[in-house]
């Protein structure tokens, strides 16, 4: 397997000509409209790497989902975590099914860690494709406390943490009524098979679910970018694959929520509980869909 930078990088090079210079984020960026000049690039890759048969189950689900939206209804989508191709894949897929799905990939809105806007000017163009909200992770939080040495860089950073965070909040509020669909990875992070800690949800992700009506959960299974296990992101291995995402039903936030109150009372921690109960049915819809898959 050839990595992505390997592969493709003079067309890497003609993709980052296009999109804009590579920058720190401040409060005054979070919200960052997708560039569809891009998409052509992206799309190249995922013609020549998504085997036949790939494509989205449980479509009707998605329609409902959007159907909500559109009438003001805050809609959210909670998807499994493998790989950088995650959404690209889908926004391909999507726009591949129809005017339906191409309007859905039209209202868009993910939820995307600073890293991908400021780990390298590779990774940042792929991301530029895309419509999204930046946020400053919890996990990243954490990782600020090893990398600086120096009290006082680390207290700016950490302001600036803060401030990316509050300004994403702002941003999410304004969107999630105004017909859009926000995309989220309860995981935080891809999945790495080495790291099974990789695949649980991040207790953060029970405030998105209380903020919103509705939620879709959907399941990948296959994955054309894998990770490289000692590389960078533009290092991540390209592999053909069939990819297919299934959405589950569309669910109201407020039965979940009322669930783990009656079915999981003696729990301390009810949010994590939540996310738990959410990425075990996740994991249940991928083992089916992986049975179907293989066949």
């Amino acid at each position: 397997m050839e990595s992505i930078r390997d592969r493709y990088m003079p067309l890497i090079t003609r993709m980052m000509a296009n999109s804009n210079k590579q920058k720190l984020i401040s409060d005054k960026e979070v919200y960052q409209e997708g560039s569809g000049e891009l998409l052509p690039f992206i799309d190249q890759i995922l013609q020549e790497h998504l085997l036949p048969g790939s494509g989205i189950n449980g479509f009707d689900n998605l329609e409902e989902l959007m159907k909500r939206a559109k009438s003001g209804e805050s809609s959210l989508l909670l998807l499994e975590h493998y790989s950088n191709f995650d959404l690209p894949a889908f926004h391909f897929l999507l726009r591949q099914s129809g005017e339906s799905g191409r309007a859905m990939a039209k209202n868009l809105v993910s939820i995307a860690g600073i890293k991908l806007n400021e780990s390298n000017p590779i990774v940042n163009a792929f991301a530029q494709a895309y419509t999204r909200i930046v946020i400053y992770p919890s996990r990243s939080i954490e990782i600020l406390k090893n990398n600086f040495k120096d009290p006082n860089k680390l207290y700016h950073e950490i302001m600036r943490s803060m401030s990316i965070n509050r300004a994403a909040v702002r941003a999410l509020g304004t969107v999630k009524t105004s017909g859009k669909l926000v995309l989220v990875f309860p995981a935080g992070t891809r999945y790495r098979p080495w790291d099974p800690a990789s695949k649980r949800g991040v207790r953060e992700i029970a405030s998105y679910v209380k903020g919103f009506d509705n939620f879709c959960l959907v399941a990948i299974n296959g994955n054309v970018l894998r990770i490289n296990p000692s590389g960078e992101m533009e290092d991540d291995l390209l592999h053909k694959d069939k990819i297919i995402y299934t959405a589950g039903p569309v669910q109201r936030s407020e039965a979940l929520i009322a669930h783990i109150k009656e079915e999981h009372h003696f729990r301390e921690d009810k949010k994590q509980e939540l996310v738990d109960h959410m990425m075990e049915e996740l994991e249940a819809m991928h083992t089916e869909a992986e049975k179907k898959r293989l066949q």
